[in-house]
């Protein structure tokens, strides 16, 4: 059975777990470190990836698809 446990790793290396879990014996457990220092550059890449999206022509040839919307308009017509 593969579980995901948010938590914790402190400089020292204990593990702070964000919510308890009762296991019934020792298990292994694998380790995927996060950095947070790694999330402007992730923003980055995604806005930069999904800013050719982010076009009136693009929202033009999408409109067919949300019936309720009137092109250029965020909000559903009150028709």
């Amino acid at each position: 059975m593969h579980v995901s446990v948010e938590a914790v790793i402190e400089p020292g290396g204990h593990v702070r777990l964000a919510e308890p879990i009762e296991l019934r014996r020792p298990v292994r457990a694998l380790v995927t470190i996060l950095d947070d220092d790694e999330t402007p550059l992730l923003m980055a890449v995604a806005e930069t990836a999904l800013s050719e999206w982010n076009r009136p022509e693009e929202d033009e040839a999408w409109a067919h698809l949300q019936p309720g919307r009137q092109f250029g308009s965020p909000f559903p017509s009150p028709i």
